[in-house]
């Protein structure tokens, strides 16, 4: 039998990535799509509340569009997988399109809440995730070649400047222009950007029912759960649960110590240091298996996130948040790249949106439980223990899990099979 060995060694680097054929192009395509999908959220608070006055219904409205699209998400990326990216892509932005002109008719006109919640869910159930159909992308292109960690760099890189910019950009807009222009470009963002990705049709993974049977992934093809993949899924909602925590948290510092101006600043900080920790991931050749490095860098993150309950002064709260945001861009790269290795390539999308959405569902949940915690008796520093506890906990489980996902790791390392099918000898 001949087979093809593909492994990842070698010299790897972003400017190898981007110079694979078609990388680059689907890259920077997306680029002001995530800006569009980061600036959503507040565009509707800011376009909603200008119309009624109230932030009570503002937040109803936003939380529609969030839960809609963590919950029908993956379900619209199953039908990528299945039918092919374009194929989907296309109406669906169309939809979107609507979804967002239906939203901002029926806040200028007055419409009642429940036409609101109404527009706010369509819009939601229709915005692409455009982080999991770029990282499909890289893995079809690259996928067993050293390039694929830098490419996931580039993809946390490019997230964390996408959430730097979307919200500054969202309420820039909607204070010097009309309440409404935020939600309108982001919208224009999504569907313009979108429909330029979903015609770069050469980088597209290949349809389940074409694509050929990876005979080195960990699970058949054609399915999703595994112990494997609950493992990286927890590690996402913890990632949620310490975004959503520490955002309560430092905005309730903030407020505590009068500088509820500084709140943005303070977590901007962090997304900083993330940003410069995933450049500098992204450009090294780790030795030790990723399976062994994530329960590493999560117990680093469970540690860092000590550093801010010994916080007295907003400054301090600053350098304290330096340490812990160095450690998420790597826990991200690393659980991408697992990810990409246990997952079978017929439900890789699939499998990308389901981690977003966990980490979604952990930052709406964290947000509630802590926001009752920082008004209670423990403060802030209820506020602040909360993403050490669980990022503990994450960090054990994935410990005791680092064989099977190492397994899982390894088989995706062993031969591609390139197999002739005149060949009929066996091995």
């Amino acid at each position: 039998m001949h087979a093809t060995v593909v492994a990842r060694t070698g010299t790897a680097s972003y400017r190898s990535a981007l110079r694979t054929p078609g990388a680059a192009a689907f890259f920077l395509a997306a680029a002001p799509a995530r800006v569009g999908v980061a600036m959503a959220g507040l565009g509707i608070v800011w376009m909603v509340h200008a119309e009624t006055g109230s932030f009570g219904v503002a937040g109803l409205v936003t939380g529609s569009f969030a839960v809609a699209e963590t919950l029908v998400g993956p379900q619209t990326a199953r039908l990528m997988d299945r039918f092919g990216q374009p194929r989907v892509l296309v109406p669906l932005l169309c939809a979107h399109a609507a979804a967002i002109a239906a939203l901002v008719t029926v806040a200028l006109t007055g419409a009642p809440m429940v036409a609101l919640m109404a527009a706010g869910l369509a819009a939601g159930a229709t915005v692409p995730q455009f982080g999991a159909l770029s990282a499909a992308r890289w893995s079809a292109l690259l996928r067993g070649r050293a390039e694929l960690t830098p490419a996931f760099a580039l993809e946390t890189v490019s997230n964390e400047i996408a959430f730097l910019l979307g919200p500054g950009l969202a309420v820039l807009t909607a204070t010097r222009w009309h309440p409404a222009a935020g939600t309108v470009l982001a919208g224009a963002l999504v569907v313009g950007a979108g429909l330029v990705f979903a015609a770069l049709r050469r980088t597209a993974p290949a349809p389940e029912a074409t694509a050929a049977p990876d005979r080195t992934a960990a699970r058949g093809p054609g399915t999703l759960p595994s112990r494997n993949f609950a493992i990286l899924l927890t590690v996402s909602l913890a990632l949620g649960v310490f975004f959503g925590s520490t955002q309560v948290s430092v905005s309730a510092f903030a407020g505590v110590h009068h500088a509820g101006a500084a709140a943005g600043f303070l977590y901007g900080l962090m997304s900083a240091a993330s940003l410069l920790a995933g450049l500098a991931y992204g450009r090294r050749r780790p030795r030790t298996p990723p399976a062994s490095q994530l329960p590493l860098i999560l117990a680093f993150l469970a540690c860092a996130s000590l550093l801010p309950l010994l916080a007295g002064a907003p400054w301090q709260l600053g350098l304290a948040l330096l340490l812990p945001g160095a450690g998420v861009a790597p826990c991200v790269i690393v659980s991408s790249t697992l990810v990409e290795s246990v997952v079978d390539r017929s439900v890789l999308t699939q499998a990308f949106t389901w981690t977003n959405s966990a980490s979604a569902a952990g930052i709406a949940v964290s947000a509630a439980v802590v926001g009752r915690l920082v008004d209670g008796p423990g403060g802030t520093r209820a506020g602040f223990a909360v993403p050490f506890l669980t990022l503990t906990a994450t960090a054990a489980l994935a410990w005791a899990g680092r064989d099977a996902l190492d397994a899982g790791t390894t088989a995706s390392r062993q031969p591609r099979s390139e197999v002739d099918p005149s060949d009929t000898t066996g091995p």
